[in-house]
Order: C-alpha cells, then structure tokens, then sequence
C-alpha cells in the first residue's frame, strides 16, 4: 500500500539522479497525497527520459465519468497483466515515480500510528509506475499515474502487508523501456526491497492531515522511537 509518499530532494539532485533532460524548478513535498499532481519520469517517443507532472490516480482509457471512477493510486504487481486498468499500460507506459520515502498508519482505528519508511541512509528512490492519457468528451486530456505495490518486506511487514515495488537504479532503463522490454520480462525482475532498505521512524499525528505540507510534518513522535521491530 502507499497512499502518502514524500519527495523532499532539491529539483537538481533529482534531476542528476534520474537523468532526464529537462529543468523543472518544483518545490519539496513532505505529504504528497492522492490527486495531486506527483513527478514521475518516462521515456518521450525518441526514447529520451523526460520529467512530467502526472496526477496520481490512473484513470483508464474507458472511463467515461472519473466522479464515478475509483481512485486507482495502487496497483497489484502481481495482477496488472489481467487487469482491463492497467493491462495496457503495463505494456506502453512504464515510468519511474521518484521518491525519499513513504508514510504507513498501524493500529486501531481512531488510534492510528503513522511512520515514515525511508531508505538509511537518507537517498532517493524510485517507485515503479504506470500512466495513461485520459481524455474528456470535449478533447481535454489528463496525465494520470499509478504506484505498484508487491509484498511487503520485513521492516515494512509489521506496519503493512504490502509496500511499494522500488525499482533499482540498474533496473531502471529496463522498467522505462517498453519497446525492448516486455511486461512479462520487466515485471519478473521487480519484488520487494531488501529487506536493509528501509528503517521506520514513528512520527507526530500532525502528518495525519493530507492538506499539510511543510517540513514540520516529519516531526518525530517524541521520545524518538526510530522502529516498532
């Protein structure tokens, strides 16, 4: 599951990082939410790696009314190859969702617990994702992208049964490139993270509140408490 990631790294160091041509100036999100237009990497017609700004939330080719559409932010690894959703998109448009990490809630409901998930040591990271071109019956056009989640690992397990697949720098041409690369053979080489990526850190509830977006919100939850392993 991955509902709320952040993207905190300056535009330059993202832009070295993922190697994209153009020079986008976007400001740091610490609670990037569902709906909002999130940066994701793709290849342009050329096969050149280009930066775009998607709204998260896949909306298929078919939809003909997105107000009654489920919100489509997540996507089974595993099923995507059956899935009318996201069949086709699994095939012609793979891109990478950059990242520094991801937030999960544990515990009852009311009493909810927030952490964030983030790689140690502190870098950035790529979700593997899908987009489509969704298209209104006056001809308007909307980016829209999913995450896909595998299995959770380890130190995720015991927050959630499931994270979001990260896809490996070394991995990453092989992911974008839908020309050479089938979905069978792209999906085969991605699974869940080892399980040393990631350490969990307990943060205050204000994170709760999907409207807020400061570098505040990853206050931790004092006394520090850096794992619930």
């Amino acid at each position: 599951m991955c509902s709320r990631y952040d993207l905190t790294s300056p535009p330059e160091a993202v832009r070295a990082h993922f190697a994209y041509a153009d020079r986008p100036n976007f400001p740091a999100r610490y609670n990037v939410a569902p709906t909002q237009a999130i940066p994701v990497v793709c290849l342009d017609e050329t096969g050149a790696r280009r930066f775009r700004l998607m709204r998260w939330g896949l909306l298929p080719a078919f939809v003909k009314d997105p107000k009654t559409f489920p919100t489509l932010i997540n996507a089974r690894s595993e099923g995507v190859l059956n899935k009318p959703s996201f069949r086709h998109a699994v095939r012609r448009r793979r891109c990478l969702v950059p990242a520094n990490g991801f937030y999960e809630w544990t515990g009852p409901k009311g009493k909810r617990r927030p952490f964030h998930i983030r790689p140690q040591p502190p870098r950035l990271i790529a979700f593997a994702g899908l987009y489509e071109y969704w298209q209104d019956p006056q001809g308007g056009e909307i980016d829209t992208a999913t995450i896909l989640t595998c299995a959770a690992n380890r130190t995720v397990s015991g927050l959630h049964d499931r994270m979001p697949v990260v896809v490996e720098p070394e991995h990453y041409d092989d992911w974008l490139d839908v020309t050479r690369v089938s979905a069978e053979e792209a999906l085969a080489m991605i699974g869940p993270a080892d399980d040393d990526l990631f350490e969990t850190l307990e943060l205050h509830p204000k994170i709760n509140d999907s409207r807020k977006d400061e570098p505040g919100i990853q206050e931790p939850l004092q006394p520090l408490q850096t794992s619930l392993l």
